[in-house]
């Protein structure tokens, strides 16, 4: 695992964390303080058994309460400035990593052992900045900052999965337009993540995802773009209308294991699948993207870092809807052909 840079370290009026991570070359002096006067936390989300299908379920009721579609003037994510005070009390910055107000994971009291941990990731200080519109270097910023909390996470006691992602879209379910990203470290293996592990620990030959690669690489058809490093592809059984995974090329664990100038190729590469998704209906796409990292412990080996990007638009006026077979039955239905929808991704590049 490499050692990514650290950043600049400070809490928030409750005692909550959080990180400034500087584009290169940023004149910047100390964190400043909160000056707010918050309220104490709110009690702690709660894990529950799903014995029928054994699989954890999180309820959250206090995220009932948390800021929902603010004015822009209101932004929690915006500088704090003229008097305002938001969740980041600098009156500008690169990238901030804070850990969440309303987080949907339980976290133990003070000084006993963490159940988990929902940090969030603001990407820009501008508040109609996209992801797929960042510069190169914000990019790696970004990337950087990804892989010092993945690998500080990952050693947290009872961490178990560490999930990067980011929600774009009212379609979504997004509640704050502010470019921001999310980080879960999750206190067990999500269900996803560990029917991949099965898929991979009964592939009899090497690594599963480095198998998938070469077998997409050799079709070609659903390749969309390759680079010496990694490769966006469509997968053949691609469960969402636009779906797309990165991989890097070389068999790599999680984001940490990548050293910096990988991981900014690999990051501008998503910057990329997300613009042609704009491209796509001349409109900015709602949409998942979220990177798939092996586990803490067991099976970490067998695990390909890749990124999943998923949109639910399938035509310029519709959208698709996790209806009975998809929600109830977990039968997934695909309006687009996986090839079609490669070649349409492939025609929308810059």
């Amino acid at each position: 695992m490499q050692t990514p840079s650290q950043p600049r370290r400070a809490r928030l009026a409750d005692g909550r964390e959080i990180l400034y991570f500087d584009d290169a070359g940023s004149a910047v002096g100390p964190p400043p303080a909160d000056p707010r006067a918050l309220p104490d936390r709110e009690p702690p989300a709660e894990l529950r058994w799903d014995r029928l299908v054994e699989e954890w379920v999180i309820v959250a009721g206090h995220r009932q309460a948390r800021t929902y579609l603010p004015a822009a003037s209101e932004c929690p994510l915006c500088p704090s400035r003229d008097g305002r005070h938001s969740e980041i009390p600098a009156d500008d910055y690169d990238v901030v990593v804070f850990e969440n107000r309303f987080p949907s994971l339980p976290a133990a009291s003070p000084g006993a052992t963490p159940r988990g941990r929902c940090d969030v990731v603001v990407y820009s200080s501008d508040h109609d900045a996209s992801f797929s519109g960042l510069s190169e270097e914000r990019l790696r910023t970004i990337g950087a900052a990804w892989a010092q909390r993945t690998a500080e996470l990952s050693v947290e006691p009872g961490v178990a999965s560490v999930f990067v992602f980011e929600n774009r879209g009212v379609e979504i379910g997004v509640t704050l337009h502010h470019p921001h990203g999310q980080i879960y470290a999750y206190p067990f293996v999500p269900p996803r993540l560990e029917r991949m592990l099965n898929a991979a620990r009964a592939h009899a030959d090497g690594c599963l995802g480095c198998a998938l690669l070469a077998d997409e690489l050799a079709d070609g058809d659903r390749v969309v773009a390759a680079t010496d490093h990694a490769v966006a592809y469509v997968p053949e059984a691609a469960r969402w209308p636009f779906e797309l995974h990165v991989v890097p090329r070389r068999h790599v664990p999680d984001l940490a294991a990548l050293d910096d100038a990988e991981r900014g190729r690999l990051v501008s590469l998503e910057a990329d699948m997300l613009g042609r998704l704009d491209r796509l209906f001349g409109v900015p796409a709602p949409y998942m993207a979220g990177w798939l990292q092996a586990p803490v412990g067991d099976g970490r080996d067998l695990v390909h870092l890749r990124l999943q990007i998923a949109s639910p638009r399938r035509a310029a006026d519709k959208l698709k809807y996790l209806a009975g077979s998809e929600s109830l039955a977990g039968a997934w239905i695909n309006d687009i052909r996986p090839e079609e929808a490669a070649a349409r991704l492939r025609d929308a590049g810059s």
